[in-house]
């Protein structure tokens, strides 16, 4: 028996220069933050169980300079559904790893919910 299948994927087509592209509007997560963040967590495990003492010995380790290790240890205090939009790609567009980087955020969630919520 041969069934007929069927797929959607919606697509925009837009117009770059003599170029035409094709966009999905599904939300795709920022692979370079989940990079970082998965980092983040992985080190702060470190932390936690005394594999390392700090994070300029996880640098050294590493081959990082203590400042990138301790920026993106930040990550690991965001509040869980932050981290939620931020895996399933639905945050704000300019909310990626470099705006964390450069920005401090309040440890109190409240506090961070209403950062996020102010980007849209």
């Amino acid at each position: 028996m041969n069934a007929d299948l069927e797929s959607f994927v919606p697509l925009t087509y837009s117009r770059r220069g003599v170029q035409r592209l094709a966009t999905t509007s599904v939300a795709a997560p920022d692979t370079t933050f989940l990079d970082g963040l998965s980092r983040a967590f992985y080190w702060q495990s470190l932390l936690d169980t005394g594999v390392m003492k700090s994070g300029s010995e996880i640098a050294k380790n590493e081959g990082l300079h203590h400042s990138v290790v301790n920026e993106l240890m930040r990550l690991t205090l965001l509040a869980p559904d932050i981290i939620g939009q931020l895996m399933s790609g639905t945050q704000p567009r300019r909310l990626n790893l470099m705006w964390f980087q450069r920005n401090r955020l309040p440890v109190d969630w409240q506090a961070q919910r209403a950062i996020i919520d102010g980007f849209k």
